[in-house]
């Protein structure tokens, strides 16, 4: 069973910002709420630890596809079947439409339960939530810092 996750959200911030802030590794533990920890392996692959409801998961994440200010997308090499993508939309000078696509496979009883009950698409909006507060407000410093 595949399970698939699509969520957006609309930032008062620029392309620029969602763009660097997402493409920084070092920031995902900080909006990724599930995300304990990622480190760079080399320039494409990526070791995650995660912590969901019910289990511990780690797996390598390889970079499929980078455009900068565009999209970045991602596969799993080892560890779970995970792919996914995020793109970045320009929406006027000052905000931007961030998308989310994940499609992985669920493993374990409370894995299948998170996608049947779009639990996991919760967490997906959540997590970009707390993206969008991140970006506004980095964005908002970054205009004080220019007055």
């Amino acid at each position: 069973m595949s399970s698939s996750i699509v969520e957006t959200v609309d930032i008062k911030a620029p392309v620029a910002v969602t763009w660097a802030l997402w493409s920084d590794v070092t920031r995902w533990p900080k909006f990724l709420s599930h995300v304990q920890r990622v480190d760079p392996l080399d320039e494409r692959r990526f070791a995650w630890q995660l912590s969901l409801p019910g289990a511990e998961k780690s797996f390598v994440a390889e970079l499929t596809e980078v455009v900068p200010e565009n999209r970045i997308a991602w596969k799993t090499t080892e560890g779970v079947h995970h792919a996914g993508v995020v793109t970045f939309h320009r929406l006027d000078d000052s905000s931007s439409r961030v998308a989310l696509q994940i499609e992985y496979d669920p493993q374990g009883f409370v894995e299948r339960l998170g996608a049947l009950t779009n639990l996991d698409a919760t967490l997906a909006n959540y997590d970009l939530g707390e993206f969008q507060k991140l970006a506004e407000v980095t964005a908002a410093e970054r205009i004080s810092e220019i007055r």
